[in-house]
């Protein structure tokens, strides 16, 4: 059967639709990228906020206007399966999350003719055990996302992602390993370190951080120049990790760090760990451990019971710690979390105002930021070409669909995946300007 698998959300979901692949294709299915060509449309959704899973239902019946079997997958179909098997009979296969290496067997059946108008779900609970599936990478690849670890047992108030995908299970070290140097195999140049906590790494398996040492041994793999940390929590950042980062050429000047708030009254109102003080000393460290290194983080706005005050608070962390990257939420109150039955929840057009204030302050710290880049070479991964014949890049201080770009300016011809020496002779908001050197 030939399948097209459309993926929204995070790059944790784009992860399991290139494992999704890597299952049809190995078992005789056919991937195609053109949907009306397909047999079978698989949506990979998203359900972790309201515009999220508004987009979700959305794309679902634009997929469904094909007339192809339909498979409704991931976060959204994991939280609400029951709901959308009678709600959307266009869906004929709804599966969760934990389900998938069912899936070239059920397009079999289907295949060899199952019965017309039998429609099916399948909504399995989290395995304690997690296995490493292949993935398929696209041809000419050169970065990918590497999955360390499945489920959170962090329990902040507003996020439902706990319920959706268990508790956390690290995956085994040696599998890690594997697959990593499979990739690096294949081209891949650029790891991005993903979970829904990099930084509990190996918690699970005797209450120890090892995203330390697990650094190390990726850093030992041929062919791997680049390696990004993402989705780090502030309290785990140890020394250690610290200092493997500032050690190691190959591990990127680079973490996410979703502080999410700036008031100690708001974060513990969010069961969050980190305080204030303890991301200023945090952040404190890494710069002075490494005098380039690029932090970002996303921030929630308009949490409810969010005074002015505490609001005051966030934007001066903003403004006193310039984050170079940084991303902002409005509050999303989802059904099923603490957070979403709390009193005092902040008016629309509030939380509206405050994100505006936020971005508005940090398209200042990025033109900043881009600025004081003028006159530097660095390195430059190229992504794309674009139509007027200009390449497209980012630097080691950027993740990909993320991040800043490089406009770049060369006689050479390139290839996405080169890396490049580019000096930089322009900056704007979110972007810089550079020519090969």
């Amino acid at each position: 059967m030939k399948v097209f698998i459309e993926t929204l959300g995070c790059p944790k979901n784009f992860n399991d639709s290139e494992a999704v692949a890597g299952l049809l294709e190995g078992s005789g299915h056919e991937l195609t990228e053109i949907p009306s060509e397909a047999d079978a449309i698989m949506v990979n959704t998203c359900g972790f906020i309201q515009d999220a899973k508004k987009e979700s239902i959305e794309r679902i019946f634009d997929m469904a206007s094909y007339g192809k079997l339909l498979i409704v997958s991931g976060c959204l179909s994991q939280r609400y399966g029951e709901e959308l098997y009678e709600s959307v009979p266009e869906a004929d296969i709804i599966i969760g999350v934990n389900d998938y290496e069912k899936l070239p067997a059920m397009l079999t059946d289907y295949e060899k003719g199952k019965e017309e108008g039998k429609r099916e779900k399948h909504l399995s609970l989290y395995e304690k055990d997690i296995s490493t599936l292949q993935r398929k990478i696209r041809e000419g690849a050169y970065s990918a996302t590497l999955k360390i670890s499945e489920g959170c047992n962090n329990r902040c108030t507003y996020c439902i992602i706990p319920s959706i995908r268990g508790p956390y299970r690290s995956v085994p070290e040696e599998q890690i390993l594997r697959e990593a140097e499979r990739l690096a195999g294949s081209g891949i140049k650029e790891l991005i370190l993903i979970a829904q906590d990099t930084t509990a790494y190996g918690m699970d398996f005797d209450g120890k951080y090892h995203l330390a040492e697990l650094l190390e041994k990726l850093c030992r793999i041929d062919g791997i120049e680049w390696i990004r940390i993402l989705y780090a929590y502030e309290d785990r950042i140890t020394d250690e990790l610290i200092e493997v980062m500032a050690r190691e050429d190959k591990i990127c000047k680079y973490i996410d760090i979703p502080i999410q708030h700036a008031s100690d009254r708001v974060l513990k109102a969010m069961d969050r760990r980190s305080t204030r003080d303890s991301i200023r000393t945090t952040i404190r460290k890494l710069r002075a451990a490494m005098d380039d290194i690029h932090i970002r983080t996303t921030l929630i706005v308009g949490f409810p019971g969010e005074t002015e005050e505490d609001f005051d608070e966030l934007l001066d962390m903003v403004e006193t710690e310039k984050f170079d990257r940084l991303g902002v939420f409005a509050y999303s109150a989802e059904e099923g979390t603490p957070a979403g039955e709390m009193a005092d929840q902040i008016p629309e057009e509030v939380k509206q105002e405050r994100l505006d204030a936020v971005m508005r302050r940090q398209l200042d710290i990025s033109l900043e930021s881009n600025r004081d880049k003028i006159g530097f070479t660095l390195d430059v991964i190229v992504d794309e070409e674009d139509d007027e014949g200009a390449y497209i890049g980012r630097t080691r201080y950027d993740a990909p669909e993320i991040d800043n770009s490089v406009i770049i300016s060369t006689n050479a011809e390139h290839k996405p995946g080169d890396i490049i020496k580019v000096r930089v002779v322009d900056a704007f908001d979110y972007d810089i300007v550079g020519e090969e050197v």
